[in-house]
């Protein structure tokens, strides 16, 4: 791994696959490292050719922290959006997309293929936005728009999103994690408690930040409806969704698909809020057609 400077902050990245390849930008979701993506799912990309760069996005993993920003009131927040009211957080998704953009430029990439993953969909969907002379083509895997009559997550869902064990109980930490991966994942593809239970430990004794996800969540909230930033994506898109999220119904992506204009849209049965080791090939294959369709 290693650390740039990319739109003025710092940032952590990691690249896998032949230098010449095309490449293949994977952005993360909320509060998630770039460990989140599994070596296991990017070999299935660079078997294919493709030089691929994952990184943390800000105020996550070894990426640079915000701490003076404090911690947003997110309950506060969604409430006050709820009713109409102006709100701000210490920085948007727009500046996410920056970030990612950024890293892009200093690494010296001129064009990649864009794909992210929930948050990091919505993050992935401004780069080709505003960005498009940096984005080959965009994928945005089990995200939305912001579009406040889309169906909400389930209960249960939200509440292992927003619920945060203590900073320094490393075993409650990692309950914390499975349950909500075991909440949110996919029901026709249940991961073994082992490989659950080894990545949260991995993850937690890399970087454990919870105001990070604070704020992360509090760019979601402040960047509200994107529907009409992404009526001006003009790279070729595909839109993965699993039929069965609970976090993200599938008329997110149903609606990102219907506001992309040409967009291609996969639904997944079986597959809920991750990406479960049963679904990385279809999933690669899914993103490595649709960049080879859409040139380099």
């Amino acid at each position: 791994m290693a650390n740039l400077k990319a739109n003025s902050i710092s940032i952590e990245y990691e690249e896998f696959g032949p230098e010449d390849g095309p490449v293949i930008l994977l952005i993360m979701g909320l509060g998630a490292q770039l460990t989140r993506w599994p070596v296991e799912f990017i070999a299935n990309l660079t078997e294919r050719g493709y030089r691929v760069t994952r990184h943390d996005n800000r105020d996550v993993g070894l990426s640079q922290k915000f701490d003076v920003a404090g911690v947003p009131q997110i309950a506060q927040m969604m409430a006050d959006a709820a009713q109409g009211k102006k709100i701000s957080a210490p920085y948007s998704l727009d500046d996410m997309a920056d970030d990612a953009a950024g890293l892009l430029a200093a690494l010296g990439i001129g064009r990649a293929h864009i794909v992210g993953a929930s948050m990091g969909g919505m993050i992935a969907q401004l780069v080709a936005a505003h960005h498009p002379d940096q984005t080959i083509s965009l994928t945005s895997i089990m995200s939305s728009t912001g579009n406040p009559d889309l169906p909400p997550a389930k209960p249960e869902a939200m509440a292992v999103l927003m619920t945060r064990p203590p900073t320094n109980d490393l075993q409650a930490i990692i309950d914390s994690s499975v349950k909500a991966s075991r909440v949110i994942g996919s029901p026709a593809y249940p991961a073994d408690e082992k490989t659950l239970r080894a990545n949260a430990e991995r993850d937690v004794k890399r970087s454990n930040y919870p105001a990070g996800f604070a704020r992360q969540m509090a760019a979601v909230v402040v960047c509200g409806d994107r529907r009409s930033e992404l009526k001006k994506i003009t790279a070729p898109t595909l839109v993965i969704h699993g039929l069965d999220d609970p976090l993200v119904p599938v008329q997110g992506g149903r609606d990102t698909a219907a506001n992309i204009k040409g967009a291609q849209l996969l639904e997944i049965p079986g597959m809920g809020h991750d990406l479960p080791v049963e679904l990385y090939r279809q999933i690669a294959d899914a993103i490595t057609g649709h960049a080879s369709s859409a040139g380099s």
